[in-house]
């Protein structure tokens, strides 16, 4: 695709060209040297190439590939919603392969449509996703900002593509895989102060910049092994871990999920809007995360919860929700609510036999109100209710766990499914115990 640019940004030396002419030996040596090559240089190539292996170990082959198939095609006559597209339902069908494992970098399109609808990013603003895996948060608000707003200048477009979208991703395999994804919808730069995608730790540190919308499905799990914070917060577990110090989270933990909450906090400038998917036990557990819950409704505007069904992501049994938060400018008044959506309550889906589509969202969608959320008391329905801020905050463990409903209703045909569901909620029951024994062993 490079090739066919008029400002390809592949070396000559190491472009497609560089491959004409060239035997099945030659060819295999040069395309050797050009991995080596690419991945040594800054920007997109080489975080796409970094640590690339030819792993067509037969000469007569990739002469084959690069000859009489990829050659013959002109990739530059796709368009790059074409191309990304096919991309992503590259990435989708891995995630959807439940052994490969790639699910857990994966989150349903449909509902990053929906969240980024509700969101609604701007022009001119910066997007983040800490936890990016293969950038679906980033596209869809990549697309969004381009297809709500037509009319964009061309400084508008030029910060569009190379300023407004970052997102850090842990594992170099998978941040090549959002790199590309990036790339193949026109997103990126060529210096690295225009790269996208950063593979790093970002709990590891505070944030060099602050930023407008974060949106990410951080990794569910409680056990980590490095320990964040300040030596002035609280500390809730130490050991024998790694200690990193960040002075700006509210306490000391070595629980992933409670940290990137934090994470999120600190990335958001005055005015800025976040979006967390978090798991159930984030919404009720004791310790810290009471701690982060009750400084979060103190001094932020946390306004929505929406509760998920489980079947959404690689772990079946795992329940989540989205919680959506905003930093204010300015002191807030105590008379607010957190609207809870259950989309919980007698829904099923799987991730091979039963996606969840946009459409399942739509109600959501239309209730949240847009970025103005325009709601009314009178319009509370059986999925959708109001909760009083001020006393979610004075509970004495600042608990989001908000139901009023049950999350199974018994149907005729439901069978072996209910008895499933049934015993996702006795555990989650158990989990919910557990966590208030926990709490009460250490005397909070």
């Amino acid at each position: 695709m490079a090739d066919e640019q008029p400002d390809g940004f592949v070396p000559p030396q190491y472009s497609w060209q560089s491959f004409t002419g060239l035997d099945a030996s030659e060819m295999q040596d040069q395309y050797d040297a050009t991995l080596a090559a690419l991945g040594k240089m800054d920007g997109m190539l080489g975080l796409i190439f970094r640590d690339a292996k030819n792993k067509i170990r037969d000469p007569a082959k990739l002469r084959l590939l690069v000859n009489d198939l990829i050659g013959q095609l002109e990739w530059s006559g796709l368009s790059s919603d074409l191309k990304g597209d096919a991309y992503e339902g590259l990435l989708e069908k891995n995630a959807r392969d439940t052994k490969s494992g790639a699910g857990q970098y994966f989150t349903p399109r449909p509902l990053i449509d929906a969240i980024v609808k509700c969101v609604d990013p701007r022009p001119g603003e910066v997007v983040c996703d800490p936890a990016c895996g293969t950038a679906g948060f980033l596209l869809s608000a990549h697309a969004h900002i381009k297809e709500a707003n037509p009319g964009l200048t061309k400084s508008q477009l030029a910060h569009l593509r190379t300023r407004a979208i970052h997102g850090v991703e842990l594992v170099q395999e998978v941040a090549r895989l959002a790199a590309m994804n990036l790339l193949l919808h026109g997103v990126g730069g060529r210096s690295d102060s225009e790269l996208p995608v950063t593979c790093a730790d970002s709990l590891e540190r505070m944030p060099d910049a602050l930023v407008d919308v974060v949106l990410t499905n951080p990794p569910f799990g409680i056990k980590g092994s490095v320990t964040y914070g300040s030596d002035e917060a609280k500390l809730y577990r130490a050991g024998e871990d790694l200690q990193v110090a960040r002075p700006d989270f509210w306490v000391r933990t070595a629980n992933k999920q409670l940290n990137f909450v934090q994470h999120v906090v600190s990335l958001l400038r005055p005015g800025g809007r976040a979006v967390v998917v978090l798991p159930d036990n984030v919404l009720y557990d004791g310790g810290p995360a009471v701690a982060i819950r009750r400084r979060l409704l103190e001094d932020f505007d946390v306004h929505t919860l929406l509760r998920l069904p489980t079947g959404l992501f690689y772990a079946q049994g795992v329940k989540a929700n989205v919680l959506f938060f905003d930093k204010p400018k300015r002191k807030m008044t105590n008379s607010r609510n957190l609207w809870v959506y259950d989309l919980r309550s007698d829904n099923r889906f799987s991730l091979k036999t039963r996606p969840i589509g946009f459409e399942d969202l739509a109600d959501f969608v239309e209730l949240y109100g847009g970025r103005e959320r325009k709601r009314d008391l009178s319009r509370q329905t059986t999925r959708w209710r109001a909760f009083d801020l001020q006393s979610l905050t004075m509970s004495a463990d600042a608990s989001l766990d908000l139901k009023w409903q049950s999350e199974v209703q018994a149907t005729p045909d439901r069978g072996v499914g209910r008895l499933d569901e049934l015993s996702m909620m006795i555990e989650d029951d158990l989990e919910r115990a557990l966590a208030h024994i926990r709490s009460a062993g250490r005397g909070e």
